[in-house]
C-alpha cells in the first residue's frame, strides 16, 4: 500500500463529506439564482450611470457564476453529486427582488444588494459550519465571501451621493 492511500481525506470520509455538501449546497444554489437574477437585471438597468452598472453587473454574473463552480466542484471532488439545475434552483430558492422589467439603476443596484446580502449569510453559515469539518472547502467558501463582498462594495460605490 502506498502512502498516498493512507493519507485520511475528506472524500474517504463519507460523513465529511456530506457535511460539506450541506453548507456548500446552498450557496451554489443561490449563486446560480443570482447569476441568472444579475443577468436579468443587467439588461434591464436604467440611468444616468447606465453603462457603469450595465457592465459592473456582467461582471458580477461572471464571478458569481465562477463561485458557483468553485463550490459545486469542491462537492463533486468529494465524491457526492450537486443539483443545480435551474429548475431545482426556482423551487429551492425564494423569489428575487430583482424586477422582470426596465428599472433605474438605484433600484436594481439595491434588489441586487440584497441579493447578495442572502447569498453572504450562507457563505457565513458555510464558513462557520465548516470550521470543524474541512479547512478546504471552508478556504473555498471564504475566497466566495472575500468576492462577493468585494462586489457589493462596487454595486454600492454607483448609489453613493459623496
Amino acid at each position: 500500500m502506498s502512502t498516498v492511500d493512507t493519507i485520511p481525506t475528506t472524500a474517504s470520509d463519507p460523513t465529511a463529506a456530506a457535511a460539506v455538501a450541506q453548507f456548500l449546497s446552498p450557496v451554489v444554489l443561490r449563486l446560480q439564482a443570482l447569476t441568472v437574477n444579475g443577468k436579468q437585471a443587467h439588461w434591464h438597468v436604467r440611468g444616468s450611470n447606465f453603462v457603469g452598472v450595465h457592465e459592473l453587473l456582467d461582471d458580477i454574473v461572471t464571478h458569481a457564476g465562477d463561485f458557483a463552480d468553485a463550490a459545486a466542484e469542491r462537492i463533486v471532488a468529494l465524491g457526492l453529486p450537486i443539483d443545480a439545475r435551474l429548475s431545482t434552483v426556482a423551487r429551492t430558492v425564494p423569489t428575487t427582488a430583482v424586477p422582470a422589467g426596465f428599472t433605474q439603476s438605484t433600484k436594481i443596484i439595491a434588489d441586487v444588494v440584497a441579493e447578495i446580502d442572502v447569498v453572504l449569510a450562507d457563505v457565513r453559515a458555510a464558513i462557520d459550519g465548516l470550521d470543524a469539518i474541512d479547512s478546504a472547502s471552508q478556504d473555498v467558501a471564504i475566497e466566495i465571501m472575500r468576492g462577493l463582498e468585494k462586489d457589493r462594495w462596487f454595486l454600492l460605490a454607483h448609489n453613493t451621493t459623496d
